[in-house]
């Protein structure tokens, strides 16, 4: 048996601090902890995180959570001691000062996995060791004690991955009806005894079956507004009849979400729809776009040398997981959330196709792409599981795949997702990326980052034509925005005329901008602009038509060559200028969209858009600067590009219609611009709100008293014993609370976690918040409606003030024509509907909803569910319901110490 480890382990919190050696455990000072982690190897939990709770940034040691992503690549663990304990089989430490302790014991745990023959994800760890040896890496010495060289040389990475093969193309689906009776049968199936107790959900697979019939013109879709209660079960009630219309149509349903969360519920479903894990794979595909998944040809360079450092570490661990990996997602799939962030910046997105540079088939692992296997897997597949934002870019370019049958999921951020899709912006981070997919690497560019002219180098040289136009187009990239353009904007200095440009927007937005606003992003109207920057934009408008020329002109040779191939034009060359001339479609129609922008400048403006020029800043650092166009209203586009193109359409939500209705719904998901009129359904969430839950508004926590604020939100989660989610509306004060209070939470066994404070990504920090029932997290928007928690470990929600919409140019724009106040009242119900809706999740669920703002209208309070009781109450009499409606016994009656309101 081997010895145990002979290495110290240092365990770091908000309570203290804790080492562990020579079969000890004792606290120490942050002073003797910094000064030991420099002297001796200590293993460590997130090493960013134990060097936020030191104050020093530089820690180092041997993380156990690197140790755990090299042994289980493409597994999840919740990446604190009990997390890692429970992943290892270990007993979870019973408080802080034991988990020091447990540190040693997991790391053994692992380590010892590399001896058991049945070692899964043994194949390639000999020779990744070998080269993490050579880049220093802290486990390597102790893995390669106890890992065998293997009698064979193991095979390279990109040889184990398997290949995608070419399929003819799809027929198109057949013209079937179905029967609502049918979707129910399904439903039973698929929900088993549940199906007796979910009246609203069988209603709502019936009602679903409707977006599956034929439609009845061309441009009028067959499409159902769904409102769903909190646990109707609506994901199911729409699986049942899309899966069945799929089965016996052929064809593809997509199921598109907003959240990351979502989309993995979604993929979970599926073994209810096909418990064989082959014909699950097969059958439901999951796409994102192209920048979340890894790029192979970048790996290779990053494994080759390309990479240095850290991030030559992580490299090697991603090429660890890109052997077992399901699809190669990066973000959001089974790459662990928290292993990018070990490395803080260094390199996880260099490893995705970020830049739109990919090189299609002239890449020599093009046969083993992830994106390219997904897409194709996508065309053959029953269900694809999509975001909002691929979804309405397939379908506004024309792709093959786009889709005809759409279930829009969470439907209420259709809205914002079509505003994000159906917007342009001309700044300096957008021009630079475009003159990069043009030109090429220039300067000391790290990496591979090759231009347009590398990419159809070899069919470039067989067609003079298609090369004149690529020479002309490089040599007008080049005066477009280049390294170094903040600087010289801020010098006063600018290059070329779009550098000019944006140097008279910077000059016009410091000159208009509110002093007040120091410190954020700013931002004016685009009007009475002044003669300089008139010009400057016509300059600018010369120098885009200059470059969409070449541009226009290399995409009509390269279509040509496509219908009338050469005999040099083999497969490898004909998919590489497909690929060349989808990326061209791309960047011309970015170009045509800056070019109408900059025609706005100084002439009359279009009442369908809002223009304006920005500087977006973070802490008061400048990081881009430009003009933006978004459509008034972005349902038009959606509805013209995505609806108008489809066969059936379901947008479904909890929160579809809010307190204005249907007309509200239809105009938020672009129903209203349809010829034909658009099906409604509505089912009442299950959930017993008036016993199971309670709203609370705190009336006197001064508004701008921050020491109030932490002390209020300390005391709630002490009553509480934490499962507390903080919503706040401002970073600033987030951080503020946070500071003050974490310490003091942390001693009393209720560790607090912060968005845009801890170093761990957000979906991990929900993770942690949900595996552990006495933890609290504090958030701003992403956690409005984006976290999933059910039972105990999310039993109070706090939000901090009313979440007023920011009035910037683009929201006065929209609240002047959608009602003035009436249009914020709107949004807020909207928000306060979304936060609420975190709280009770099933059935047994219970807690309640605080705000600690005595500004919240009485007109706002029909965003909750109308059984709910709402009270206004001092905080000293919120900390007594808190803690009657958590800690009484089942049934036993409230205290009633305010007045009710409704």
């Amino acid at each position: 048996m081997r010895a145990p480890l002979p290495l110290p382990a240092l365990h770091a919190t908000h309570a203290g601090i804790w080492i562990a050696a020579v079969g000890e455990v004792r606290e120490a000072s942050r002073g003797e902890a910094i000064s030991r982690l420099a002297d001796t190897p200590h293993i460590i939990l997130n090493a960013p995180l134990v060097g936020q709770r030191l104050g020093y940034a530089d820690v180092s040691g041997l993380d156990l959570l690197e140790l755990f992503a090299f042994v289980h690549p493409a597994r999840f663990a919740v990446p604190t001691v009990a997390g890692l304990a429970r992943a290892t089989g270990i007993l979870p430490p019973a408080g802080e000062s034991e988990a020091a302790a447990k540190l040693v014991e997991i790391a053994e745990a692992l380590l010892a996995v590399l001896a058991d023959t049945d070692w899964p994800e043994r194949e390639g760890a000999w020779t990744a060791n070998a080269t993490l040896q050579r880049l220093g890496w802290s486990w390597a010495p102790f893995i390669g004690q106890r890992i065998a060289q293997p009698e064979r040389a193991e095979r390279m990475l990109f040889s184990r991955l398997p290949q995608w093969e070419d399929q003819a193309e799809r027929p198109q689906p057949k013209t079937i009806s179905i029967p609502a009776a049918d979707a129910g049968q399904k439903l039973a199936e698929l929900t088993g005894s549940q199906a007796e107790s979910r009246e609203g959900q069988r209603a709502m697979a019936a009602e679903a079956t409707a977006i599956f019939a034929p439609r009845r013109a061309a441009g009028d879709p067959n499409m159902l507004l769904a409102e769903a209660g909190t646990g109707i079960g609506k994901t199911l009630a729409y699986l049942a009849p899309a899966s069945l219309w799929a089965d016996r149509a052929g064809g593809t349903v997509w199921v598109s979400t907003f959240t990351k969360a979502l989309q993995r519920q979604l993929d979970a479903e599926g073994v209810r729809l096909f418990p064989d894990a082959d014909e699950r794979k097969r059958r439901i595909v999951i796409r994102k776009g192209r920048e979340n998944y890894l790029c192979l040809l970048n790996l290779e360079d990053a494994m080759q040398g390309a990479f240095s450092g850290r991030a030559a570490v992580l490299a090697q661990l991603v090429g660890r997981w890109a052997a077992y990996t399901k699809d190669g997602d990066m973000v959001g799939g089974d790459l662990p959330g928290w292993l990018p962030s070990l490395f803080r910046r260094a390199g996880a997105t260099a490893l995705t196709d970020q830049r739109g540079e990919c090189v299609y088939a002239g890449c020599p692992h093009y046969r083993k792409c992830f994106i390219e296997r997904a897409e194709r897997a996508g065309r053959e597949a029953d269900l694809v599981i999509a975001n909002h934002a691929l979804v309405m870019v397939n379908a506004a370019r024309g792709r093959p795949d786009a889709p005809s049958r759409i279930i829009f999921d969470e439907g209420h951020h259709l809205f914002d997702a079509a505003d994000s899709t159906f917007s342009s912006a001309l700044t300096g981070r957008e021009a630079i990326e475009l003159r990069r997919w043009i030109v090429g690497p220039e300067g000391k560019s790290r990496g591979r980052r090759r231009g347009l002219s590398a990419r159809l180098l070899d069919v470039a040289s067989y067609d003079e034509q298609g090369a004149q136009a690529l020479d002309a187009a490089v040599e007008a990239a080049r005066t477009m925005p280049s390294e170094g353009w903040l600087a010289r904007l801020a010098e006063g200095g600018p290059f070329g005329p779009v550098e000019a440009l944006l140097h008279e927007v910077r000059g016009t937005v410091y000159a208009r901008a509110k002093a007040q606003e120091a410190g954020y992003g700013l931002e004016t109207e685009l009007a009475e602009p002044d003669g300089n920057l008139v010009s400057a934009a016509s300059a600018a408008m010369e120098a885009l038509e200059s470059l969409a020329k070449p541009l226009a002109a290399l995409n009509r040779r390269l279509e040509a060559l496509l219908e009338d191939a050469p005999d040099w034009l083999d497969s490898q060359a004909r998919a590489r200028v497909e690929g060349a001339i989808s990326g061209l479609a791309w960047r011309r129609e970015t170009l045509a969209s800056w070019i109408a922008l900059l025609g706005r400048i100084g002439g009359a403006g279009d009442p369908d858009f809002v223009d304006w020029l920005a500087i977006d800043r973070v802490e008061g650092r400048e990081y881009d600067v430009g003009l933006h166009r978004h459509w008034l209203d972005p349902t038009r586009p959606l509805a013209r590009a995505v609806l108008e193109q489809a066969h059936g359409v379901l947008v479904t939500s909890a929160t579809l219609r809010g307190p204005e209705g249907w007309p509200s719904a239809e105009a938020r998901t672009g129903a209203l611009h349809l010829p034909g009129p658009a099906g409604h359904f509505e089912a009442e969430s299950p959930f017993d709100y008036g016993r199971q839950a309670e709203v609370l508004i705190v009336t006197d926590i001064g508004r701008n008293d921050i020491s109030a604020l932490a002390g209020a939100y300390a005391r709630l989660i002490e009553v509480a014993e934490g499962g507390t989610l903080g919503l706040f509306t401002a970073i600033q004060r987030l951080r503020a609370v946070h500071a003050r209070i974490a310490d003091r939470l942390a001693r009393a066994g209720l560790p607090l976690l912060a968005q845009h404070v801890d170093p761990i990504d957000t979906g991990t920090l929900v993770d942690i918040f949900r595996d552990d029932p006495h933890a609290s997290l504090l958030g701003t928007d992403a956690l409005r409606d984006g976290v999933d928690v059910p039972g105990d470990s999310l039993r109070l929600v706090v939000m901090e003030r009313v979440p007023w919409p920011r009035p910037t140019v683009l929201h006065a724009a929209r609240r002047l024509a959608g009602g003035g106040s009436a249009y914020d009242d709107r949004v807020v119900r909207a928000r306060l509907a979304q936060a609420f809706g975190r709280l009770i999740r099933r059935q047994g669920d219970r807690g309640l909803f605080v705000i600690l703002s005595s500004a919240l209208p009485s007109r706002l309070l029909t965003a909750f569910p109308p059984e709910v009781p709402v009270s206004r109450v001092t905080f000293d009499v919120a900390l007594e319901r808190v803690r009657a409606k958590l800690f009484a016994a089942e049934g036993a009656s409230q205290p009633i110490m305010a007045e009710s309101e409704r």
